[in-house]
């Protein structure tokens, strides 16, 4: 942090500065839209500041390298301002700032959202707010009146999948925390000189890369945020990342070749393999919750076996040759060094395996050696950029090393990796978290953020204790940030906002899914899990939360 701190100081003193400079009336009343650029100073561009009618649609998000919930409601009137802080010339002559947007409804309801980013950001996504999970229809933050930021953390490359930022020493900073308190001040700042006043409320809501914020914020920026919401998180990124060369190289073990020699990793395992894979966790472990009805609620309870799927000759599609027996253990076991030492978590089996979330991750779907699975491109630009330090741009994700490149991603994850327990300021002013996190994520495994919670909740007084600020969500069947077999259609906003604001702790989310129409199930706070008590098997009610 210390390279950064002199420059926040210095940021935030400007912008005091320029607030106190506003005329008394003004600051009582707030400045037109337009007004804003007079904010302008040496260390921050304002590009646009214009008024917005009501029925505009927002665009769709692009450039992301992670999926990202998506409403198509009509945006409010409001005040749309975007702008730079701390534009600089970096490393190789590259030009670097951080960028963010402002959207400020005229209805407003005094409450702030700074929302989360994804994959490796350098894209400035639209402040709208949206429930970070592709199922989810819940209206918007910026639909119910919040004044929602967003920013591209410090650096503009067009695609969440470029790291090539990461050989900039300050760009490494900004994306991994940096660019938080800077952005945050400064929208508080603009808030407060459109309305004449500062947010009542603030909270942060993002998945993904956006769940590790959230998290972050809590561990490091205890006073900053009133409620936290923290999908899918990458909180051990760096370790999750070494997980995804383990992953190809397990899966290329099983894989075909082209005629050029490459791995075709799509074909590792098809379509129908993942199937009858998926097809018998569901016989297997299905009805542990009390209810056969396809959604795997109870994953500890599972004692999956895969060798059962073992061919006895020849390859057929009602069984998986031996290699891919191999592979697939090998990946669901989690990385090890060469002395068997878990350098990342293991997975849980889930019927969500079957899904085009979890392929794209894993395996793609690419017909020759080109691989579009994200493990084997976005993993390749994270890694040698990013995580690895020295950064080594040419790194092949099937030559990583566990023992020697493994080590090399501690400096990284020193100011990346969100990992902290103690949130004792957070808590005590009343502050509260909610994490959710699907079972079948592909990238980020349910187990080790399990595994945190159960640390989280050992050095925090227990469960009991740590419930009274923090709650985690399993999603059976989701895939990351939505997708797969699930119940994902949830409205976070509404959890966090009736925590925060009138002390109603959630005893369970009420879900649906696009996957599971005309049923409802409530997800609930782990380690408990939803059991079937009797009555209608489509409706909420006939579950109950209860420890698996």
């Amino acid at each position: 942090m210390i390279p950064f701190a002199p420059r926040r100081a210095l940021l935030a003193g400007a912008a005091l500065v320029g607030l106190a400079g506003i005329a008394p009336d003004a600051a009582a009343q707030g400045r037109a839209c337009a007004d804003l650029t007079a904010l302008a100073r040496p260390d921050l561009r304002i590009t646009r500041a214009e008024s917005v009618p009501a029925g505009v649609q927002p665009a769709e998000n692009r450039g992301r390298a992670a999926l990202a919930g998506e409403n198509r409601a009509a945006m409010p009137a409001h005040c749309l301002v975007q702008g730079m802080i701390a534009p600089r010339t970096g490393v190789n002559g590259v030009s670097y700032g951080i960028g963010f947007e402002i959207r400020m409804p005229e209805g407003w309801n005094g409450r702030m959202l700074f929302q989360g980013g994804g994959g490796m950001d350098g894209v400035l996504l639209q402040a709208v707010g949206a429930i970070p999970v592709s199922g989810a229809d819940a209206a918007p933050a910026l639909m119910r009146g919040y004044a929602v930021v967003s920013t591209d953390w410090g650096h503009q490359s067009g695609d969440s999948r470029d790291a090539t930022f990461a050989l900039d020493q300050q760009a490494r900073l900004d994306y991994a925390f940096a660019s938080l308190p800077v952005v945050n001040d400064q929208a508080r700042v603009m808030m407060a000189a459109h309305y004449g006043r500062m947010p009542e409320r603030s909270y942060f809501m993002g998945c993904s890369n956006g769940g590790r914020q959230g998290m972050l914020a809590a561990q490091r920026y205890p006073l900053m945020f009133d409620g936290i919401v923290a999908g899918n998180p990458g909180f051990r990124l760096s370790r999750a990342a070494v997980a995804q060369a383990w992953d190809v190289q397990a899966l290329v073990r099983a894989a075909p070749r082209d005629d050029q020699g490459r791995p075709i990793l799509a074909q590792s395992l098809t379509p129908g393999d993942l199937r009858l894979v998926a097809d018998a966790i569901v016989a297997q472990c299905d009805a542990a919750d009390g209810l056969a009805d396809g959604v795997v609620e109870a994953p500890r309870a599972c004692r999956f076996r895969l060798a059962s799927l073992r061919c006895d000759g020849a390859k057929t599609d009602r069984c998986l040759a031996p290699a891919q027996v191999e592979a697939l253990e090998r990946v669901f076991g989690g990385a090890r060094d060469s002395r068997g030492n878990p350098v990342y978590a293991s997975w849980p089996w889930d019927p969500g395996i079957a899904t085009p979330g979890w392929r794209i991750w894993k395996i793609g779907t690419a017909p020759d050696g080109q691989n579009n699975a994200l493990n084997w491109t976005l993993a390749a630009q994270s890694l040698g950029y990013y995580f690895l330090t020295p950064p080594r741009p040419d790194l092949r994700m099937t030559e990583f090393d566990f023992d020697r490149d493994t080590a090399a991603t501690a400096e990284t994850a020193a100011i990346n990796d969100a990992v902290g327990t103690m949130m004792s300021s957070f808590a005590d002013r009343g502050a509260r978290m909610i994490v959710f996190h699907g079972n079948a994520d592909p990238v980020f495994s349910a187990n080790d953020i399990t595994a945190y919670w159960d640390r989280l909740a050992t050095e925090n007084g227990g469960a009991e204790a740590t419930g009274r600020f923090a709650r985690l969500f399993m999603v059976p069947g989701m895939n990351h940030c939505g997708g797969g077999p699930a119940f994902e259609n949830f409205d976070a906003i509404a959890a966090i906002e009736g925590w925060v604001e009138r002390g109603e702790a959630p005893s369970h989310i009420l879900a649906r899914g696009p996957a599971f129409p005309g049923r409802s199930r409530p997800l609930c706070p782990y380690p408990q899990v939803a059991r079937y008590v009797g009555g209608n098997e489509s409706e909420a009610a006939s579950f109950e939360c209860r420890a698996e």
